[in-house]
């Protein structure tokens, strides 16, 4: 059943705190055996604040009612960390609880600063001291407090290095408090940053991307817009380089999203010829099931892994979400997913069919022949094909379209305009990048 689990490529992607709802999906599912997860989580929590978690974990691994003594004695000592960081926060975290006094502050930075000096005797050791208690308590599973303490520290830090992580800071706590919109909003105010900021070296910069959109997957497959701005942010050409050259896998995300999306985009011909150049670095059901029916057009291919597809979504942390209703539990996605796939299947095979019989495309469809029809009427007239149905001989008869060419040169010159654009401004972003001589 782990056969298409990715969760190892995603993982060290992650912030710790991020990978344990992956290993409760995978425990839930049964993937794995349950000691094996059970571990997984000890290893993980053993490099947190989390010694109360640790300790239950320890006990179900176990089946004993006992803990390891340096458990015991990590705890003493996280409790007594944590007192220290809270008295020294403990002046400025009195001046935020205190409404008058925070409307003091003002947009401008130093002069907040100097105000919190000069009347309040707040100066940047308290103000590093806050910075320290939110990351303690982040570690400690306090993410909500966390939260409001980095939001806080933010507004008065002037260290862009700091500011930048309490920023990933926020925005893990907010998706693990499940905290949708907030989330996005962070997730774009962090994109704006890594697009704009001068980094030490390319691949540093790369490497942000690529952890963005890994923190990225837990909010765009439960926000109500997610399915179509993880296209827009994966499908960004500086985004979907970095996929191509380190992280391969994240392709499985967009694909999904290309295919569950009812508006079908001009991005999407050239998301194929992606699929087609990278089936050597990765491939999974749900790429493969494109490439089965707009590169190789194997229909038969495409059916046998459509219902692959349905493993792999039931068996994915992100992908995999269930809705309970009543007594029964559903993966909206999956039912989607295989909906609009055998809409795919079916477009593209009347593209290149010139007569189909349509008592053997009904009888595939599960559908009688009046709830068939009806269907193929609609789908027709939704999809703009030119086609007609034959009563007479059960067919459904395509006509040919073909562009003249006239047609053929605007299609293949509309783009151009654009691409050019594209690579001048790369040209001179990597001119500007260039150290001067």
């Amino acid at each position: 059943m782990a056969t298409y689990d990715i969760t190892p490529r995603i993982g060290p992607n992650l912030d710790r705190h991020l990978v344990f709802p992956l290993l409760e999906f995978l425990q839930e599912r049964q993937l794995y055996p349950d000691e094996q997860i059970l571990k997984a989580k000890i290893e993980l929590l053993n490099k947190t604040n989390m010694v109360d978690y640790a300790m239950d974990i320890h006990k179900s691994l176990y089946h004993t009612a006992d803990v390891p003594q340096d458990m015991v004695e990590r705890r003493v000592e996280v409790v007594a960390r944590l007192k220290a960081l809270e008295d020294a926060a403990a002046p400025l975290v009195s001046f935020l609880q205190n409404p008058n006094a925070v409307q003091e502050l003002r947009a401008d930075k130093q002069y907040n600063l100097q105000m919190l000096n000069d009347r309040y005797q707040i100066g940047p050791d308290q103000i590093e001291a806050l910075y320290q208690y939110a990351k303690f308590q982040f570690e400690c599973g306090n993410y909500s407090g966390a939260a409001d303490y980095l939001y806080q520290y933010r507004a008065l830090c002037s260290n862009s290095e700091r500011s930048l992580s309490a920023l990933w800071g926020k925005l893990a706590a907010e998706i693990l408090m499940q905290n949708w919109d907030i989330a996005l909003e962070e997730l774009n105010r962090l994109k704006e940053i890594i697009d704009s900021k001068s980094f030490s070296s390319p691949l540093n910069q790369v490497q942000s991307r690529i952890w963005l959109m890994h923190w990225s997957l837990f909010i765009f497959f439960n926000h109500d817009n997610g399915r179509t701005q993880i296209i827009d942010l994966f499908n960004q050409d500086k985004y979907l380089n970095a996929i191509q050259t380190s992280a391969p896998h994240l392709l499985r995300y967009l694909a999904t999203a290309f295919i569950v999306n009812k508006r079908r985009r001009p991005q999407f011909k050239e998301f194929i010829k992606v699929i087609q150049q990278d089936q050597c670095s990765y491939k999974d059901p749900i790429t493969e099931f494109l490439a089965c029916v707009y590169v190789n057009y194997e229909f038969d291919g495409a059916q046998k892994k459509m219902k692959e597809c349905e493993e792999v979504i039931l068996n994915d942390p992100f992908l995999g979400k269930r809705v309970e209703e009543g007594n029964f539990s559903t993966v909206p996605l999956k039912d989607e997913f295989l909906e609009n796939a055998r809409l795919f299947i079916f477009e593209t095979y009347c593209r290149i069919h010139q007569r189909i019989d349509m008592g053997v495309l009904f009888e595939k469809l599960n559908l009688n022949y009046e709830e068939g029809e009806r269907w193929i009427v609609n789908l027709i007239r939704n999809s703009k094909l030119d086609a007609k149905i034959d009563s007479e001989t059960g067919t459904v008869v395509m006509e040919p379209n073909r562009l003249n060419v006239y047609e053929q040169l605007i299609d293949h010159t509309k783009a151009l305009q654009g691409r050019t654009y594209k690579l001048v401004s790369q040209l001179l972003e990597h001119a500007q990048a260039q150290p001067a001589r």
